[in-house]
């Protein structure tokens, strides 16, 4: 569950709004004038995320070479390349 919270409570109430939210559930939301703009997670829970997203970057690497869609060519041969020189 993830608790919300205003900029205006969290303007008036500082730090301690999202401790409170933080510690009763697993992020804080912050609304701007209605609209959610803003995720506060804890540090655990932000590390987890990146975890998965460079999990998933090594997975589509891996699929990639198996498909054989790489370059193995010298590193002037792929300045050229990506250069368009």
């Amino acid at each position: 569950m993830v608790g919300h919270i205003t900029a205006n409570d969290l303007k008036v109430k500082g730090i301690t709004a999202i401790e409170e939210l933080v510690t009763e559930n697993d992020g804080v939301v912050i609304t701007v004038r209605g609209i959610e703009k803003y995720v506060i997670l804890p540090i655990q829970e932000y590390n987890k995320l990146r975890e998965f997203e460079l999990d998933a970057a090594i997975q589509e690497s891996k699929n990639e070479i198996a498909s054989g869609k790489y370059f193995s060519d010298s590193i002037d041969e792929h300045l050229k390349r990506v250069l368009n020189v």
